[in-house]
This record gives structure tokens, sequence and C-alpha cells, in this order.
């Protein structure tokens, strides 16, 4: 049976670490937040079977007074504070806050596999056209835990596996 994971399931089973709050974690996810933000500086190469992947380079942006920065339109890497780690019959998908989309801004994830640990990134992705301020620690998704069906015959252990930890 695949359900959602209530807030006492993910406590329980310790599926975020170095949270900020207790406050983060909602009825049916956990918000995760603002660690990071980087530029794209060059290009990317995707292929199949990942021998030929390349991931472009990138430039760390930096928070200013109060700890806040101002981010132009244009898309952006962000790395998150908390760790997940994803129990193995589960997976997780993340959705941005509704005040994200209010400003004009959004962030697209990938799915979160069975047995990935680290500490995610994503792709912010600022539309408004006068930009958006953001500040250090923002909450800017919540990560839903789906419990799947069946059991999953393996975990992730490819190339993000305990990243950024």
């Amino acid at each position: 049976m695949r359900m959602i994971l209530p807030k006492q399931e993910i406590i329980k089973a310790k599926a975020v670490s170095d949270f900020i709050s207790d406050s983060q974690f909602q009825p049916a996810g956990v918000d995760l937040t603002l660690r990071e933000i980087y530029s794209f500086l060059s290009t990317g190469r995707i292929d199949f079977d990942n021998s030929s992947r390349q991931l472009p380079d990138y430039g760390k942006l930096e928070f200013g007074p109060g700890g806040w920065l101002h981010v132009p339109p244009g898309a952006y890497k962000i790395v998150y504070n908390e760790a997940v780690k994803i129990p193995a019959g589960c997976i997780a998908l993340a959705f941005p806050r509704s005040s994200l989309l209010r400003c004009g801004a959004t962030v697209e994830c990938a799915v979160w596999d069975p047995g990935y640990e680290g500490r995610s990134e994503s792709l912010l992705i600022v539309q408004n056209p006068h930009g958006i301020s953001l500040k250090k620690n923002a909450k800017l998704v919540q990560l839903v835990f789906v419990k799947m069906s069946d059991a999953a015959g393996e975990t992730y252990e490819g190339k993000y596996h305990k990243e950024n930890l």
C-alpha cells in the first residue's frame, strides 16, 4: 500500500538531519532550507550511460548583510542545509513552497530514490523579471516521503550518493 509518511514517521525514521528547527516538520513532509546558491559558469553534458557526463562549472553566490541575497532572473543550483536519508521502502518528492511561487520563482527537483543519502541539490528558477531576494536558511521546498507498494529490490548507489555531506 502506498502512502505519504506523516510527520511522526519521518521523525521516527530519522530521514532528515541537520534541520534548523522542529517547525520545518509539516503534517505531510519537511521543509528544506537554503544553504548555498551557485550560478552556472559553463556547459554541462548528459549522455545515456553517464560515460561522458560532465557537470558544468559553478560560481558560488555570497549572501550579503543580514544574510540576504538578491537573485536576478535565471537558473541557479541550490544546496539545502538538511541532510536526508531516504528509507529503503520510500521515495521522496519535493514541491516548491507556495510563497516562493507567489514571488515568481520555483524549484525543480528529481526523485529521491530509496537509500539515497546526502545534502541534496536542486534547480532554482527565478522568473520574476525583478528577481527575488532570498535570506540564508529560507524555507524553499517541502519534501514529501512516499511509501512504496513493495520494497525496493535495490537502493540508490549512484554518483550523487552521500553528496555534500
